[in-house]
């Protein structure tokens, strides 16, 4: 007798990243030509001195640190935010519109939870985030793609054509997974006039946002006065102060949307990480100089990503920014498969655009996602070294 199994969750695909580390497996990388993973867009240094030992200070005095918090996070953590945040968007935010989770991940999967069940809808620009696309397959809600247009920034108008009555949010990330595109202001302008006419969410996932090449702020939402009627912003501390491990992520909405968002995470978790909030708190009060010239490294960084594609011309760069970019190759192969061989064949993780795209997609056969946030100027002088050598 087999265990029964929801069919939502047998429906899901399995974790990408996870998918493509077996692809390891086995595999022999020498010394002159070692593992180049750009697979993950996560941090692999520790965060800073000075953060890692205000974490050593509360965990070894802070008696608070290592019991139940607020479910909604530290006061002062989210009067920080709000505070920070009214200043960078030109727009007035409350405490009580900010929630702390357990990285942006929770904080999407809480969002979702009180806007779509089974049956409903949800719009996604491809190429997506699979983790997004994964949480809606749990919860049998649909996710209706919406190809992206030029620079792989979705066209609202596109967008427009595929609501239905069933239809419950709109998603966009900027800059964006797996795209690495920066999302214009009047991009992010007109999807939220277009969830307002509908009666819609929008949901701007800005995890990279410390990221974004362009001075000032990204957009104009939270000017709105009546912002929290219908837009949700979503942030990670993991990339800005290296606190992956630690998990700490915001939801910006209006008070009314955190009250039922604090169900979902006094269910699922109780209360985010005290010892992460501690952390985004320190690194929020004292690391803005040390963010701008990690924000300075990584625009380097895409700048070499720029100039070594076009380097390689059989290659399209179709986009890049923040930790990402996303390109088309050249080969008479799926990137699937092209992927594998380049493990064994170069040295080279990246994770094939068949993740980031619906099932059979031709588009995503042709398409490869590479973080190269962690590769450094030399790692991703090797990479193209490496990619222009390679023969199918």
């Amino acid at each position: 007798m087999t265990h029964p199994l929801n069919p939502a969750m047998a429906a899901t695909f399995a974790p990408p990243v996870m998918e493509a580390r077996r692809w390891l497996t086995g595999v022999a990388f020498p010394p002159e030509r070692p593992l180049i993973n750009v697979s993950q867009a996560a941090p692999v240094e520790n965060p800073p001195l000075g953060l890692r030992q205000a974490l050593a200070e509360a965990a070894l005095n802070n008696p608070d640190a290592h019991l139940y918090g607020p479910v909604l996070g530290l006061p002062a953590l989210r009067a920080e935010i709000a505070a920070q945040w009214s200043a960078a968007y030109g727009g007035t935010i409350g405490a009580e519109q900010v929630a702390i989770t357990q990285g942006c991940n929770q904080a999407f999967c809480a969002v979702m939870s009180t806007l779509a069940g089974a049956g409903d809808e949800v719009i996604l620009p491809t190429p997506w985030y699979f983790n997004h696309k994964m949480w809606l397959d749990m919860q049998g809600v649909k996710t209706v793609p919406l190809p992206a247009g030029e620079g792989l920034i979705p066209v609202a108008a596109e967008a427009e054509k595929l609501i239905t009555d069933r239809t419950r949010a709109l998603v966009l990330v900027s800059p964006n997974n797996p795209g690495g595109s920066e999302y214009p202001a009047e991009t992010l302008a007109a999807f939220h006039a277009l969830a307002r006419r509908h009666g819609l969410a929008l949901i701007v996932d800005e995890t990279y946002r410390d990221f974004d090449s362009r001075p000032g702020r990204p957009h104009d939402l939270f000017t709105d006065p009546d912002w929290a009627r219908d837009f949700i912003h979503l942030y990670s501390f993991s990339k800005t102060y290296r606190l992956t491990g630690h998990r700490v992520g915001a939801v910006v909405a209006g008070a009314d949307r955190l009250a039922e968002i604090e169900k979902f995470l006094d269910t699922v978790a109780i209360c985010p990480s005290q010892l992460g909030q501690i952390g985004a708190l320190w690194g929020m009060q004292n690391l803005a100089q040390w963010v701008a010239g990690e924000r300075a490294e990584i625009l380097a960084r895409r700048a070499a990503m720029v100039g070594g594609f076009g380097a390689l011309p059989d290659w399209k760069l179709l986009g890049c920014g923040a930790y990402f970019a996303y390109v088309e190759h050249p080969f008479d192969m799926a990137s699937d498969a092209l992927c594998k061989r380049l493990v064994a064949e170069a040295g080279l993780l990246m994770l094939p655009g068949t993740m980031f795209q619906p099932e059979g997609s031709q588009a995503g056969k042709r398409q490869i996602r590479i973080a190269f946030a962690n590769a450094g100027s030399t790692g991703i002088a090797e990479m193209f070294t490496r990619l222009a050598h390679w023969r199918a």
